[in-house]
C-alpha cells in the first residue's frame, strides 16, 4: 500500500495556528502516513511534532521553510529532513528571525500612521513563537474590524503599495540552499506557483537554484489545479529536480489547504523521499 506524504506545514511555532502535537493528530486523523513540519524560519516544534508522531503512528520529517531573495523576490525554500541542531543554519534562522522581527517594528509603525492602533502590539499578541510575521499582522486587522478576512488584510494593508508594506532583503538563494545542505537536508523551492515572475525568469530561478546545490521543486500543492502540477513536472524534469508535495496547511480555516488532500504527482516525476530510501 503506497503511503500519503504531507511534505509542508506550519504551527503556532511560525505563523500557523495549531500546537506541533495538534498538528500531528490532525495530519493522522486525515490519513496521512508521512508529515514534514517546515515552519517558517524556525525549528523549535519539531521535537515536540516528533514526539506527537510517535504516539501517532506516523512518520515525521524534521524541516524548515527557508526566506531567500532573489531578484528583489522572496522565495521560500523548503528543507527537508534536516538536522534541527546544525549549528550553521541554527545561525542562518537566527539571522533571518532578528530581520522578521525588525520587518514586523517597522510594519507596525507605518500601520499606525495610517490609522490602526497598536498595530504591533496587537500583532504580537497572535505570535507564539519566535517571529512575528505578516500573518500575525492580517489575523490582528481581521479581528479589529479593519479587514473582513486575512486576504483582504493583506490586500488592503500588507502587499506591495499598501499602508503595511516593508519590502525584506533576505539571504541570497545560493545561502539558504547551502544552510539547508549544511543540516544534510533536501532543498526544495515551496510552491513556485505562487511567485508573480514570468516563464522566463522562473527558469532562471530554477536553474540558479540547481547550479546552488538545489534539489528538488514543489511539484503538488494544496492550491495548485492539474495544470500548474503538471507545468511544475516539466521543470522539474527538464532540470533534473526532484518532486515534493505538500499542503502548506497553516490551520482549519483555511479548509482549501487541507493536510494529506493533495493531487498525485504527475507521470515522469521522481519522488524526493527516493533521495532519502537511497
Amino acid at each position: 500500500m503506497s503511503k500519503t506524504f504531507d511534505l509542508h506545514s506550519h504551527t503556532l511555532r511560525s505563523d500557523g495556528v495549531l500546537t506541533p502535537t495538534e498538528l500531528v493528530q490532525r495530519a493522522a486523523d486525515k490519513g496521512v502516513d508521512v508529515l514534514a513540519l517546515t515552519d517558517h524560519d524556525v525549528t523549535d516544534g519539531i521535537a515536540e511534532a516528533t514526539a506527537a508522531a510517535g504516539q501517532a503512528g506516523i512518520e515525521l520529517i524534521p524541516g524548515v521553510e527557508v526566506s531567500v531573495s532573489w531578484e528583489g523576490r522572496t522565495i521560500h525554500v523548503v528543507g527537508l529532513a534536516i538536522d534541527p541542531a546544525n549549528p550553521e543554519l541554527d545561525r542562518g534562522l537566527a539571522q533571518l528571525r532578528a530581520m522578521r522581527n525588525e520587518r514586523g517594528r517597522e510594519i507596525g509603525k507605518r500601520l499606525e500612521r495610517a490609522g490602526v492602533e497598536n498595530a504591533h502590539a496587537g500583532a504580537s499578541e497572535y505570535a507564539h513563537g519566535e517571529i512575528l510575521s505578516r500573518t500575525h499582522f492580517a489575523r490582528f486587522l481581521v479581528d479589529r474590524g479593519y479587514a473582513a478576512d486575512v486576504g483582504k488584510a493583506f490586500r488592503d494593508y500588507l502587499r506591495k503599495g499598501k499602508a503595511g508594506y516593508v519590502r525584506n532583503d533576505w539571504v541570497s538563494l545560493e545561502t539558504g540552499v547551502r544552510w539547508i545542505r549544511a543540516a544534510g537536508g533536501t532543498a526544495v523551492i515551496a510552491h513556485p506557483g505562487r511567485y508573480k515572475m514570468s516563464a522566463g525568469a522562473m527558469r532562471r530561478m530554477l536553474g540558479e537554484f540547481r547550479e546552488s546545490g538545489g534539489h528538488g521543486v514543489e511539484v503538488v500543492c494544496g492550491n495548485y489545479n492539474a495544470a500548474e502540477a503538471e507545468r511544475f513536472a516539466r521543470l522539474a524534469r527538464e532540470f533534473d529536480l526532484l518532486s515534493s508535495c505538500g499542503s502548506d496547511f497553516h490551520g482549519p480555516e483555511q479548509h482549501w489547504l487541507e493536510l494529506g488532500k493533495l493531487a498525485p504527482f504527475p507521470a515522469g516525476c521522481i519522488p524526493v523521499w527516493e533521495r532519502w530510501a537511497a
